[in-house]
């Protein structure tokens, strides 16, 4: 098995595209815009997907957080609020944000079920600061920490009602980068006294299935390289000090915040210690250079992507009604509350 995740072209699988992925056997895939028409057209992919690989708990995900990160668009799925929101509403209600959060995810989890998805990259633990960059902005549950965990829990067991997988990023923080890490490489330069507000989301929900690593370099703890390469970051503070046991995979390694070639990241993130690394793109050299210079994945890698795909075979869609309901009580929540979604 080859220690990535990769994107595809299209709605459906290329012939070149069923065939390497036959052969390279990649640990798991990620959908965007460009793969989502309809829930029928989803299912039939992703149900490919799982036949080629030969694994009913195959890993697939996305990015479906809701507001200006949404792959499964309107008017095919339902306008999620951004993220951000379930913050304004804890400020007047903290049982309802938490309530409404919960049921919004597992809103967002059902739409992924139906389309065979068993994965969705939220919740963000980013602690929101003042005068960061805006990458993160309304994407972010706060600018407390235990809020942050407590919006985070809740994002979960949503998700995790749905039978999908969350993924907590961007460990082990993105929340006060003054960068975008999508165009340049954001250094922080805050103490490790001021860094434990960032990680303690983190530490909080460390027991998580899958993590998300950020590229973002942090001086206090590795000046010389981003966190997803890191040997320093990942081994002493995301497995160390925040405990993190669980799957790690990169963000995604073409981000103009790496340089190199996609191969030489890719490295350069599993021997730091990510047990997978992300390839959105679907660009086929890309992929056949990361299977050849990547190898396979290690057992205690594997060991981690068995554990947080366990329970993740996706079954047939039978929850509409119930989808409905959710979305319903997270609305009632935030007018009782005079929260505009």
């Amino acid at each position: 098995m080859t220690p990535a995740i990769f994107g595809l072209s299209g709605t459906e699988l290329t012939d070149d595209e069923r065939a390497f992925f036959r052969e390279a056997d990649p640990a798991g895939y990620i959908l965007f815009g460009r793969n989502c028409e309809s829930p029928a057209q989803m299912r039939a992919l992703t149900d490919e997907l799982r036949t080629v690989a030969g694994r009913d708990d195959l890993l697939i995900t996305i990015d479906q957080e809701g507001g200006r990160v949404a792959r499964m668009k309107p008017p095919v799925w339902p306008q999620y609020p951004p993220q951000g929101i379930f913050d304004r509403l804890y400020d007047i209600a903290p049982i309802s944000a938490i309530e409404a959060a919960r049921v919004n995810a597992e809103a967002i989890g059902l739409d992924l079920a139906e389309a065979g998805l068993n994965c969705d990259a939220l919740p963000l633990l980013d602690v929101r600061c003042e005068g960061a960059h805006d990458v993160i902005g309304d994407r972010a549950l706060g600018h407390d920490p235990m809020r942050v965990a407590a919006l985070g829990r809740a994002v979960l067991d949503g998700l995790e009602q749905a039978g999908v997988a969350g993924i907590i990023k961007h460990i082990p923080g993105h929340g006060r980068a003054c960068a975008d890490s999508h165009k340049e490489m954001p250094v922080v330069t805050a103490s490790e006294a001021e860094l434990e507000q960032d990680i303690a989301p983190f530490h909080a929900l460390r027991g998580a299935a899958i993590g998300m690593s950020a590229h973002v370099t942090y001086t206090a703890w590795d000046a010389d390289h981003p966190a997803t390469q890191s040997a320093r970051v990942i081994g002493d503070i995301i497995r160390g000090r925040i405990g993190f046991g669980g799957l790690l995979m990169s963000d995604d390694i073409d981000m103009e915040a790496l340089s190199g070639s996609i191969a030489e990241r890719s490295v350069k993130a599993l021997e730091a210690g990510c047990d997978l690394v992300l390839n959105c793109w679907a660009k086929m050299p890309d992929m056949v250079a990361t299977v050849e210079a990547c190898g396979d994945i290690t057992p205690d890698a594997r060991r981690r992507l068995d554990a947080a795909m366990q329970g993740k075979a996706v079954a047939v869609f039978e929850s509409a009604e119930r989808r409905a309901e959710c979305i319903a009580k997270r609305d009632a929540l935030l007018a009782a509350a005079g929260v505009a979604a």
